[in-house]
């Protein structure tokens, strides 16, 4: 699992192989069961998480006590709900473990000391959340541009894996859809195909 952590950091920045392995062996790495909450909607978050390994489900629950899905998180994407601006805000979502997974657990409020001792993990977390913000930016625009069978099609293209891996309902809340729509959708999508 470390290699995954040494194949990041090695992307983002030009540490040197003993830096990268005194941060590698700061890190505190743990697994987590199916169905594990890792924070809970209207909780102030104080760790933040990064997949080696399994699916965390970001979603949350509207006024009418309805589920929407906002994200999947998979191997090598960062599972953070960001409250720079203001540290005691409650979170507005929630992260699940829909998969048995291994994460890299980074508390919050130990940052600060981890980035003092390490400056270069500073520009290396900057520019990971300035691909991230992109991407985000990127699929937020194509979102809402685009329909149902659009969006369907941009998922099996970019992260088809999540076909397998999340169950129907929550993927169909991911796209903006029902189940039923969802149903509707792949069976044309893929009838099409052959």
């Amino acid at each position: 699992m470390k290699n995954i952590l040494y194949k990041y950091m090695s992307k983002f920045t030009s540490l040197n192989e003993e830096d990268q392995q005194n941060i590698v062996e700061g890190i505190l790495i743990e697994e987590f069961k199916k169905g594990t909450v890792l924070l809970r909607q209207g909780d102030v978050p104080t760790k933040c998480f990064f997949v080696l390994k399994g699916c965390v489900r970001q979603y949350s629950i509207d006024e009418s006590g309805k589920e929407v899905t906002s994200n999947f998180y998979t191997e090598e994407q960062a599972a953070s709900i960001f409250n720079r601006h203001q540290e005691s805000k409650p979170s507005a979502y929630t992260l699940t473990c829909l998969e048995d997974s291994t994460l890299v657990v980074g508390e919050l409020n130990a940052e600060q000391d981890m980035l003092h001792k390490h400056s270069q993990l500073e520009t290396m977390i900057r520019k990971m959340v300035e691909e991230n913000l992109g991407e985000v930016q990127d699929e937020l625009t194509s979102f809402i541009a685009s329909n149902p069978e659009e969006r369907y099609k941009a998922l099996l293209r970019k992260r088809p894996h999540l076909l397998t891996r999340v169950p129907q309902h929550q993927l169909a809340s991911y796209l903006g859809m029902t189940p039923e729509s969802l149903s509707r959708i792949k069976k044309r999508v893929h009838s099409s195909d052959n």
